[in-house]
């Protein structure tokens, strides 16, 4: 019989496993998470935009989102079908579904670019860019060099957890930060430099998106389990419709985002404009800016919570193919106790240290209302951290051992019910601060849910393997 590929991570201890292949994962997924704050340091920090560079920079965030979502309902979905075929040794079907995941990206790609810069104004508009005249016309600059990089930066994200799948997860990791790289040393020179503004910003993040991009292909050409040929490219509904379900819970973790932040930002710009303070013209543009500074905090958090979970997902779906219940459910514990000490550090760093992250987002240059308003929300806003955390771990968890169905239920309760709901729900009776609250509610309903789930799974993983019928 011909050896399997990868067998090592039927062989290797799961803890050294999950360092080997976490650590990578959660450095690609901070720097991805990273172009767009490293853009809005920079924007806060040059005072000919300020705070309405970062609240242009809140309102076009969510729609970078919508790509990244896309990318990873693709990629991840591979990348979980794809370890499975390989550790029960169906290369054929794992290269034919990296073939079909290409043409499929570039596809959806080229068509969220066209639908972007055809409903630009609308868009804009719906994500609360109409704050105030000047936080608009950011916006639409921004966004329109944003948008002619989408293909590039899906592709990119797409193709980074299907390199991990064949086996080179620092190699998926060197090609997004070699492109955050880029971004980072041509932010300054085209903010500060050439004076740029918005635009600086967009095309130095563009131009990092287009190198990780190039680096992608070039392993494409030269994957270590697979071999790619003209016809892996050749779409097969039957195998699209295997590995997209597959990803499913990583695209509602991505896309809830955007639909908590629609709700978000035009909650803030309702009940903003009956506040005293934020009420008035000249500091319209603060709560929406600082909610997004809050939340591209929670971004690195939880990217660093998604990336040990996804860089799980071939090791866990390799052992299931295999056989080893044992192994992945040692994996869960693992993974279970790294993510809530994860949530454990990044709430202190909220509850102690709040200035010094405002701080970084230029917050010398903005009023005391700012600053006041700045601390409530990361109080307020992340004190649930820890079960944040634990409950993301569990929804892709869930993914990686093929159970699409739970994991996409439970990531619709938290992120569009919960998430969702209570955006719309408690400023009503709140105003501002209900906004705030909505996040630490939603994550503590949820880990009730998740508490029964992390149970069944692991009564379901504890049963014995059932032989295959002769």
């Amino acid at each position: 019989m011909e050896q399997k590929s990868n067998v090592f991570l039927e062989q290797e201890p799961v803890g050294k496993l999950m360092g080997k292949y976490a650590i990578p994962c959660i450095i690609s997924l901070l720097v991805a998470a990273l172009y767009n704050i490293v853009d809005q340091i920079f924007i806060a920090n040059a005072s000919y935009l300020g705070s309405y560079g970062n609240a242009a920079n809140t309102v076009v965030f969510p729609l970078t989102v919508v790509a990244l979502a896309l990318a990873v309902l693709i990629g991840d979905g591979c990348c979980a079908y794809v370890s499975i075929c390989l550790g029960a040794n169906e290369r054929e079907k794992a290269q034919r579904s990296i073939g079909n995941a290409v043409v499929l990206c570039v596809a959806v790609s080229i068509l969220l670019t066209v639908l972007y810069l055809v409903f630009q104004d609308a868009i804009l508009t719906m994500f609360g860019g109409r704050v105030n005249e000047e936080t608009f016309q950011h916006s639409e600059e921004y966004f329109f060099y944003i948008t002619l990089g989408v293909p590039f930066y899906m592709f990119g994200q797409a193709m980074n957890p299907i390199i991990r799948s064949d086996g080179s997860p620092k190699f998926a990791m060197a090609a997004t930060l070699a492109g955050a790289v880029v971004n980072i040393i041509l932010d300054p020179v085209f903010i500060f430099g050439f004076q740029w503004g918005m635009m600086g910003a967009a095309v130095a993040t563009v131009l990092g998106q287009i190198l990780t991009a190039i680096l992608s292909i070039g392993y494409l050409c030269r994957m270590r389990s697979v071999t790619l040929d003209r016809s892996c490219f050749r779409l097969h509904w039957n195998l699209i419709n295997k590995f997209l379900p597959l990803g499913i819970c990583s695209l509602l973790s991505q896309i809830s985002l955007v639909a908590a932040m629609a709700a978000i930002n035009n909650m803030i710009r309702q009940y903003g404009a009956l506040d005293p303070i934020f009420g008035q013209t000249q500091y319209a543009q603060i709560p929406m800016a600082v909610v997004g500074i809050v939340m591209k905090f929670f971004q690195i958090v939880i990217s660093i919570a998604v990336g040990m979970a996804a860089g799980c997902i071939p090791i866990v779906g390799y052992n299931i193919g295999a056989g080893r219940k044992d192994r992945a459910k040692d994996l869960f514990t693992h993974l279970l106790l790294a993510e809530a000490a994860v949530g454990a550090v990044a709430l202190l760093i909220v509850e102690l240290l709040p200035m010094q992250l405002i701080s970084i987002f230029g917050a010398a240059n903005e009023s005391t209302y700012y600053t006041e308003f700045a601390i409530k929300s990361f109080r307020i806003y992340l004190c649930m951290m820890i079960f944040a955390c634990v409950n993301k771990g569990t929804f892709i968890y869930l993914q990686s051992l093929g159970k699409a169905l739970a994991s996409t239920a439970l990531s619709m309760l938290r992120e569009v019910v919960f998430g969702v709901g209570f955006a719309l729900l408690l400023p009503r009776f709140y105003g501002l601060d209900g906004v705030l609250y909505s996040m630490p509610v939603s994550d503590i309903l949820t880990f009730l849910v998740a508490v029964i789930m992390i149970r069944y799974t692991y009564r379901q993983l504890s049963q014995p393997e059932q032989p295959s019928p002769q």
